[in-house]
């Protein structure tokens, strides 16, 4: 007589482990949290943000568990002597170098390149930082140089990018800094900007910091709104100016 097998009814999925306060038990113990989170950071071509590390360990980790994973990892580096860190720049999270080490790593990657910004470069690249969004003419008046060639070299390394034209006679456009900016100088964004005094240490010795500072702190210059501009050429129509003779009485 043959025998027929039975089919196996489906077992219920078991139940996801719970912890002593009775809410949900991460997947992963707290060990291998700081190694995943370690392992996408470092795979990362780009700052790894919040949200992108919580798309990748889904619900299996609750965010509090990562968030406490990452900062006893940035612990780890700190406290271990590294010559790696990791960092919260630009909205996000990353592995690099420490800065005292910039001079070996430079001799390694390309000992022949220069790598830091001609001084012009640097000061108008302050004034953009703290002054933004700013016009073209406005960088010329307030640091009393031609900037023209200079800004084109900063938006050619994406430190600056244009961010729109200011509603003003003719119209300029308006430039402020970028992502790379925050990396270039590890910032985790704008609000992180030190007093300039401090900035130029980072920017180097030769930069003018009293001339950027009162560049900085100098009210920009006026401009015509648009729409305002035919009003002020009739004003200055009717009004020759102060100490000015209308003409001679026939």
């Amino acid at each position: 007589m043959t025998q027929v097998d039975e089919p196996i009814p489906d077992l219920p999925d078991a139940p996801a482990p719970e912890a002593a306060d009775g809410a949900l038990a991460p997947v992963l113990p707290p060990a291998e949290i700081r190694a995943v989170l370690e392992a996408l950071i470092f795979a990362s071509p780009h700052p790894v943000t919040p949200r992108e590390i919580g798309q990748v360990l889904g619900g299996g980790v609750p965010k509090d568990d990562w968030k406490r994973g990452l900062d006893e990892l940035r612990e780890e580096y700190a406290r271990d002597g590294r010559g790696l860190q990791l960092v919260e720049v630009a909205a996000g999270y990353q592995i690099t170098t420490r800065p005292e080490y910039n001079d070996w790593i430079r001799e390694l990657v390309d000992p022949q390149k220069p790598t830091r910004l001609s001084i012009q470069a640097l000061e108008t690249l302050a004034v953009i930082a703290y002054k933004q969004p700013v016009t073209q003419p406005e960088i010329i008046e307030l640091r009393g140089v031609k900037s023209g060639g200079v800004v084109k070299t900063l938006l050619e390394k994406r430190l600056i990018k244009i961010t729109g034209r200011k509603e003003v006679v003719g119209r300029p456009i308006l430039y402020g800094t970028t992502k790379e900016f925050l990396l270039h100088f590890g910032l985790k964004d704008l609000t992180e900007l030190p007093r300039i005094e401090e900035f130029a240490e980072v920017l180097g010795e030769e930069v003018d910091v009293a001339g950027l500072k009162k560049a900085i702190e100098a009210p920009r210059p006026v401009e015509i709104p648009l729409g305002e501009e035919e009003a002020a050429g009739d004003e200055a129509a009717e009004d020759p100016g102060e100490g000015e003779e209308g003409p001679p009485e026939t």
